[in-house]
């Protein structure tokens, strides 16, 4: 700011003001925004989690079914849902997402991406991936009849063995201050061995009681296509909150560069106007004392 005169530090001021009015009223509108994205994700998440514990449950009790959509398929193709937001100024929120599938893709030629949201769509097609389908204007407020469009397009993928794994990028809410880019193998479904080997042997006597009428094969076959849907929908409303939560932090945080540049500027402009106030009380001294 070396050499800059008062009227020139004045405007900078005004200047970082009037970006400070808006940086203050994008937080409080994702702030806003946040609490209604949280509300529907706490309401969400029972539902998802209910149906993947179901479907773990079905195929830790009946590991000799077979079915199209469990056990292990050689992997030519596969597809990735990318879950972005439409806008910017959210910190890393869009890259970190977008950097996982990037690690992840070896092959672009094997590599098929359905985008969520303008972030990503502009990104892949600008890199020339293989985007097949985008969504815009979803982000913010997704809906459950996208999240089975989106299901039922990737299910007939897969069962035409088009693709051979589907991979879900979202971002987790972890807390206000916290957002984790996550990636999730959808299919082919593998079972989570989560309960040690002792809890299974004491609870297998009960498990062998189980009865799914009018097979395991045809639960599994409605089961499985809920379990995508509500899978999407709920990283799609997760993705919603984490987003509103990053765009808050990144706003609070230029909201308080602001200032810091703000107060900056005020010493360097009181600096500057004590001087030009000493500069000119000593002109007046000289000339006074030239005259006597």
């Amino acid at each position: 700011m070396a050499g800059m005169g008062t009227r020139d530090i004045k405007r900078k001021i005004k200047s970082v003001n009037s970006t400070m009015q808006i940086t203050k009223a994008m937080e409080l509108v994702s702030t806003a925004k946040l609490k209604r994205t949280r509300d529907r994700m706490d309401i969400t998440r029972p539902y998802f989690e209910t149906v993947l514990e179901t479907v773990q449950e079905l195929m830790k009790t009946q590991k000799n079914v077979k079915h199209e959509f469990l056990g292990y398929r050689e992997v030519k193709n596969s597809i990735y849902v990318v879950v972005t937001a439409d806008r910017g100024l959210c910190g890393g929120y869009n890259n970190n997402a977008m950097k996982l599938v990037f690690q992840d893709i070896q092959d672009k030629s094997s590599a098929k991406v359905i985008t969520i949201g303008k972030k990503s769509r502009d990104s892949f097609t600008k890199r020339e991936y293989d985007v097949v389908r985008e969504y815009v204007y979803i982000s913010e407020n997704p809906q459950y009849s996208d999240a089975q469009e989106i299901a039922k397009y990737l299910l007939k993928l897969y069962a035409q063995e088009e693709v051979d794994e589907i991979k879900f990028v979202y971002t987790r809410f972890v807390s206000t201050i916290s957002q984790e880019a996550v990636m999730l193998k959808l299919l082919p479904m593998v079972l989570e061995e989560q309960v040690e080997e002792t809890a299974v042997e004491e609870e297998g006597d009960d498990e062998s009681y189980m009865v799914y009428e009018p097979s395991p094969e045809t639960v599994l076959s409605y089961v499985i296509p809920k379990y995508i849907e509500s899978t999407i929908y709920g990283g799609l409303v997760e993705s919603a909150a984490a987003e509103q939560a990053a765009r808050r932090l990144a706003m609070e945080n230029a909201n308080d560069n602001a200032e810091d540049i703000i107060e900056s500027l005020t010493l360097t402009f009181n600096q500057a106007r004590q001087a030009s106030i000493t500069q000119e009380i000593s002109e007046i001294v000289g000339g006074a004392e030239a005259l006597k």
